[in-house]
C-alpha cells in the first residue's frame, strides 16, 4: 500500500452535526480533512464515520492516525 501525503501536522477541530462524512485517507483532498474525491487512480478510499448527535471532535491530517478519522497524537512522531 501507498503512503498517504501529509496534509497537516496538526488536527482539525470540527463540530459536527449529526450525520454521515468521509474522511480523506489519501491525503490528497482540498477539503481537508473530508474526501474530495482526490484519491481516485489510488489505492486509497476514504473513511465512512458517523456522528450520532452534535459533537466536536479532532480529527486527523497527517494521515497516520491508529485511529482514523480521529486525532491520536502520531502527527508528534512525523519529521
Amino acid at each position: 500500500m501507498s503512503e498517504p501525503v501529509v496534509a497537516g501536522k496538526a488536527p482539525i477541530e470540527s463540530t459536527l452535526e449529526a450525520g454521515e462524512y468521509w474522511w480523506c485517507s489519501c491525503g490528497r483532498s482540498r477539503n481537508q480533512p473530508y474526501c474530495d474525491g482526490s484519491h481516485a487512480g489510488t489505492d486509497f478510499t476514504p473513511q465512512r464515520f458517523e456522528v450520532l448527535a452534535k459533537e466536536t471532535v479532532w480529527l486527523c491530517t497527517c494521515k497516520h492516525s491508529a485511529n482514523p478519522p480521529f486525532c491520536d497524537g502520531a502527527h508528534e512522531l512525523l519529521d
